[in-house]
Order: structure tokens, then C-alpha cells, then sequence
């Protein structure tokens, strides 16, 4: 199963990632923006998620997609790390989020 190192150790893997206590848990950021969070008890990971394309994913996956209730009104949504598939799928969904919050300019393979 995957956990809390291996979004670490992919989050920092894209460019100008770093790390940041936040909320009493470990966030990153790129360029000062938050892509990915792992929120208590770190069983799951919030990135960014445009909330019109959010709903498509929870109805699509709700066994590995949701958004509790405090953050409903946000363009964040949670995966549930138990529910993925391998690395690989990890790594898109980490990318995708990257991609959001990293300045125009700033590319990944």
C-alpha cells in the first residue's frame, strides 16, 4: 500500500517543490502555492481539483475520491491512498495538481 513517503518522495521529485508544516501536517507547494496536502490521519491527500471536473471524479471513483464537508466549497479534492492503484497512478494525480499551481513557464516531463 502506498503512504505518506511515497507523496512525499514523488511531490518533491517535480520542480521548485518543497515541503511546508501547515495545519500540524505536511503540505507542498511550488512557487508558494499549495499542490498537495496530507491531511490527519494520513490515510488520504487533498490536491487541487477544478470543481466542475470534481464532481465527474467522485461520481466516477467514490471509492477513492471525496471531499469532506468542510472543504466542499473549495477546488480541492481528497484520494484515498489504500484505493490507488500503484505509484504510477499516484504520480499522475500529483502532476496534474503540480500543474495547477505551478507558474506558467515552469514544465514537468
Amino acid at each position: 500500500m502506498l503512504g505518506v513517503e511515497d507523496v512525499r518522495r514523488v511531490a518533491l521529485s517535480f520542480p521548485q517543490a518543497t515541503e511546508k508544516e501547515r495545519w500540524r501536517h505536511p503540505t507542498f507547494d511550488v512557487a508558494g502555492r499549495m499542490f498537495v496536502t496530507v491531511p490527519d490521519d494520513q490515510t488520504s491527500f487533498a490536491v487541487r481539483c477544478p470543481r466542475l471536473e470534481r464532481a465527474e471524479l467522485i461520481a466516477a471513483e467514490p471509492e477513492k475520491f471525496w471531499v469532506p464537508p468542510h472543504e466542499a466549497g473549495s477546488s480541492w479534492v481528497r484520494a484515498r491512498l489504500e484505493a490507488l492503484e500503484d505509484a504510477a497512478e499516484l504520480r499522475d494525480i500529483l502532476l496534474d495538481s503540480w500543474r495547477q499551481a505551478a507558474p506558467d513557464g515552469l514544465e514537468h516531463e
